[in-house]
């Protein structure tokens, strides 16, 4: 006797699609990259020149593959839901997160400006604190 298809042993109840399947090392490098990746923003709350947002979204992506328990934390946290929530409609970034973004980098730079010795990587670091202002700016506010 052939089996009976998955909806008639469901009864009336619709048969979700089943999720792609993914390895268990997939599984565990996209975790290390959240975890990695969150921690990385943290710092950058205290730490100028270390952006948070860029870190937050990563960090974020990463756990939507490896940990569903990460994702709904970072989604309903206080500090980091509003940045995946206006990220998610519009990849805006709220005026505020910009100017802090801004403020941060430039502080960094006066600061290794006036410490550290200049050579090419100087250079390298500032155009990509930049390369970085540009895009953020270049995003939308958030509405």
């Amino acid at each position: 006797m052939p089996t009976p298809p998955p909806e008639s042993l469901a009864g009336d109840l619709p048969v979700a699609a089943p999720a792609p399947s993914r390895s268990r090392i997939s599984r565990l490098l996209f975790a290390l990259l959240a975890y990695t990746s969150l921690g990385v923003g943290m710092v950058g709350l205290v730490l100028p020149g270390l952006p948070t947002t860029e870190f937050v979204l990563l960090a974020a992506w990463a756990a939507s593959k490896s940990s569903p328990r990460l994702a709904n934390w970072l989604d309903n946290h206080r500090l980091f839901g509003p940045i995946l929530k206006n990220w998610r409609n519009g990849r805006a970034i709220a005026r505020r997160a910009k100017l802090a973004a801004s403020a941060s980098m430039l502080l960094a730079l006066v600061i290794m400006l006036i410490s550290l010795p200049h050579g090419a990587w100087l250079y390298l670091v500032m155009a990509g604190m930049l390369l970085g202002n540009l895009w953020i700016w270049s995003r939308p506010d958030r509405r």
